[in-house]
């Protein structure tokens, strides 16, 4: 009969442990409230300015900034006890127009709880750049409201960051001006493999200020958003060189440079 009594204690024991575990706080079952994000584009130690403001990258040359958009989704959070909480997909998605002052707070409802650790993509996944297209809404609507040209119906696929500009070592196009363009996309291919541009950005939180994130409150993650790093990174991206970068292996560059664009300066709690 001993053995009997083994097989009942383990059982019993294993029931306790896993009793504990679901006992454990679980993020997703907490009250939900508002955690913002806010991408603040700089260009090195300067505000960027469009139109205006001009600047000089590693190469040495010189530009000025027309329009820069770019989509930030998939946000997920970590606790200081590391419970994760992703926020429901449909609820991650965020177009970024430094044009659009509003837009650079990209606002999500979380779990009240103490983040230590944010993640984001900058781009769209592949499974939402191959989703049937009504379920594609709002800043993904590649039907309506992307007057600012965010998609390529051509290769059936977002464009992840867009830059454009003019710089004396830019040549001078059809229509007279020396404009660079920067239209970075790429899941990695739908009906044959391409490259990935999509980008993961994880962002530790704890020495510039945890985010404590709480109802009655909005808790704002201050990013600073360097356009430089994104000339001067693991490649240096010369204009005079590349005034045209789009639809190409060349992307991969210009991609991999991204995630040390983004810079945690301060949270407001």
């Amino acid at each position: 009969m001993k053995p009997i009594y083994i097989v009942i204690l383990t059982v019993l024991t294993a029931l306790s442990a896993c009793s504990k575990k679901d006992d454990a706080p679980q993020p997703q079952a907490a009250n939900k409230a508002t955690l913002s994000l806010q991408f603040d584009n700089i260009a090195g130690d300067r505000n960027l300015q469009l139109n205006t403001g001009t600047y000089k990258n590693a190469s040495g040359e010189q530009f000025t900034v027309q329009l820069l958009q770019y989509f930030i989704s998939n946000i997920k959070v970590r606790t200081k006890d590391d419970q994760e909480f992703i926020v429901p997909q449909d609820e991650s998605y965020f177009l970024v127009k430094e044009s659009d002052g509003a837009s650079q707070f990209c606002k999500v409802k979380v779990p009240e709880g103490d983040y230590k650790t944010l993640t984001f993509t900058l781009g769209v996944d592949s499974l939402r750049n191959t989703m049937d297209i009504s379920k594609r809404t709002g800043v993904l609507d590649p039907t309506g409201g992307m007057d600012d040209g965010m998609y390529w119906g051509w290769n059936s696929g977002y464009i992840f960051f867009k830059m454009e500009g003019i710089s004396e070592q830019a040549p001078i196009d059809p229509t007279g001006v020396r404009k660079f363009r920067f239209h970075i996309g790429g899941f990695g291919g739908y009906s044959a493999p391409t490259f990935n541009n999509i980008k993961t950005v994880t962002v530790d939180l704890s020495a510039a200020g945890i985010a404590r994130v709480r109802q009655g409150r909005e808790s704002n993650v201050h990013f600073f958003v360097d356009i430089m790093k994104m000339f001067n990174g693991k490649t240096n991206i010369s204009i005079a060189a590349n005034p045209q970068v789009m639809f190409s292996n060349y992307s991969v560059n210009v991609a991999n440079n991204f995630s040390s664009m983004f810079y945690h300066d301060h949270t407001e709690n």
